[in-house]
């Protein structure tokens, strides 16, 4: 068996647009799973936001959560390894955001928060409400995002979105320069900012080599941006046919899109 591992990105992957997982890819997954393999979710998101897809796959395997920040250990409820942000950076991140009029989702412990509901924010709650209650992400409206940086226990990461796209630009590269922080797109109007060093692939390589594998035996699925950093390092890197072109011409294979059971065929033809 040539590859080992399937590590699988969410949204715009594994999830269609309407934040549902094919029955193909359950099946196909599933199958995979009996044939020995180990499946992992590598996502952007805060694992409270996962719940009803970790549970569709059930899996046993631990989640990489917020572009690497963290790995999550779902049943123990607990995390295993983790780079958060201090809460001086935090602070010194929302002054900019603050002065550049952008509003930040600010990811923390088990919950993430807001000060004013964006459009990204009230897209989520409300997918957030379609679900049962024991599968709900904890959204908190929070009077300071500052204060609230103060009292977390660990500040995972901050998803930026603005509709003006060119001021989102130059935030992003102010904060660059001015902080170092790891800045990656996560969609098309989201910027996630985390601490330098923290990424899906070097989160990923960690956790394949604490089980006496390396990258050479990951199959990744990816979309975005984000994605890259296990997409090129991945013994197989399989980008969706929804993915930006530039990122289809830095991995190995393009499959077809995240509506169609693209990933399913492709477990089929290079795993089972």
């Amino acid at each position: 068996m040539p590859y080992r591992v399937i590590a699988l990105d969410l949204d715009g992957t594994l999830l269609t647009p309407q934040k549902t997982i094919l029955p193909e890819s359950l099946e196909a997954l599933k199958r995979a799973r009996e044939a020995g393999y180990q499946v992992l979710i590598v996502t952007g998101r805060h694992h409270v936001a996962i719940h009803p897809f970790y549970q569709a796959l059930a899996l046993d395997t631990p989640a990489i959560c917020c572009n690497g920040t963290y790995l999550y250990d779902y049943h123990a409820k607990n995390v295993l390894a983790s780079n958060p942000m201090p809460a001086v950076e935090a602070q010194q991140l929302i002054d900019v955001l603050e002065q550049h009029q952008v509003h930040g989702l600010m990811y923390v412990d088990n919950a993430m928060l807001y000060q004013l509901p964006t459009g990204h924010v009230l897209r989520t709650e409300n997918w957030a409400r379609s679900l049962p209650e024991h599968q709900r992400p904890v959204f908190l409206q929070v009077p300071s995002l500052r204060d609230a940086a103060q009292q977390a226990d660990a500040i995972w990461k901050f998803a930026l979105t603005d509709a003006d796209l060119g001021r989102l630009h130059e935030v992003v590269a102010h904060i660059e320069e001015k902080f170092g922080f790891a800045c990656e797109w996560s969609w098309h109007d989201q910027v996630d900012v985390a601490l330098a060093g923290n990424s899906k692939g070097n989160r990923l390589a960690q956790w394949v080599e604490s089980q006496g594998m390396t990258m050479q035996d990951v199959v990744a699925f990816g979309d975005n941006y984000n994605d890259l950093s296990m997409l090129e390092r991945a013994g197989l890197g399989i980008a969706m046919g929804n993915a930006d072109q530039a990122i289809k011409d830095r991995v190995n294979t393009v499959i077809g899109l995240n509506t169609e059971p693209s990933i399913a065929e492709a477990i089929y033809q290079h795993l089972l």
